[in-house]
């Protein structure tokens, strides 16, 4: 995701949407935000760095999460908090999300809802083969470095906030760390995060 000062205002045509904080019935508080009447909230970003060999292949920033996953088959996850090892477990992935993407993928997976102007990382396992794997919420100075293996048959990839899949290669390593970047989003509704959440937590498809 590139990085913007314009604080973003999101209307929800979708689903669930948190993001979104707007429905479409909603739209006529755009102009209230365009005239600058609106909360500015500041969101933490995630910056990711695939490494080979020594080298960066790939970086970007996360709003949402970046993903490690197989491809219909499970892989070997080992996640690192700094020097310290977290989790090691097969399983399907592993989501490394921010406050904001906590509603997102991470929270399908069994992560934690989490306040969306927080500090932290959050890891969380894909359909882990170990009961033992459970969701982390980490300190937001942490550099967490995951490892994937597929034993050498299995393609596993990385996607960043549902982007492209980059493919990892066995002796990969990725590296997660709080960005320097921040994402400005517009509150111009009178519904708290704890509102939205439950309002959209209980709605069906």
């Amino acid at each position: 995701m590139t990085h913007t000062s314009v604080p973003i205002l999101g209307v929800n045509l979708g689903h669930k949407g948190f993001l979104a904080e707007l429905a479409p019935e909603d739209t006529k508080l755009i102009l209230k935000a365009a005239k600058g009447d609106f909360r500015p909230i500041s969101r933490m970003m995630l910056d990711v760095s695939l490494v080979r060999d020594g080298e960066i292949v790939y970086s970007d920033s996360a709003l949402n999460e970046a993903v490690v996953c197989g491809t219909a088959a499970t892989i070997q996850i080992t996640a690192y908090g700094d020097d310290s090892k977290i989790i090691d477990y097969k399983g399907d992935g592993i989501i490394l999300a921010t406050p904001t993407g906590s509603t997102a993928y991470s929270l399908s997976a069994g992560g934690s809802l989490v306040e969306p102007t927080a500090e932290n990382i959050l890891v969380t396992p894909i359909c882990a083969h170990d009961i033992s794997a459970r969701p982390f919420v980490l300190a937001p100075d942490r550099l967490v470095t995951v490892k994937a293996d597929g034993r050498g048959k299995r393609p596993i990839w990385l996607s960043v906030d549902g982007g492209e899949l980059i493919p990892i290669k066995a002796e990969d390593e990725l590296r997660v760390q709080k960005s320097k970047n921040r994402a400005v989003t517009a509150h111009v509704s009178s519904k708290s995060f704890y509102d939205i959440a439950f309002e959209k937590l209980g709605e069906k498809l």
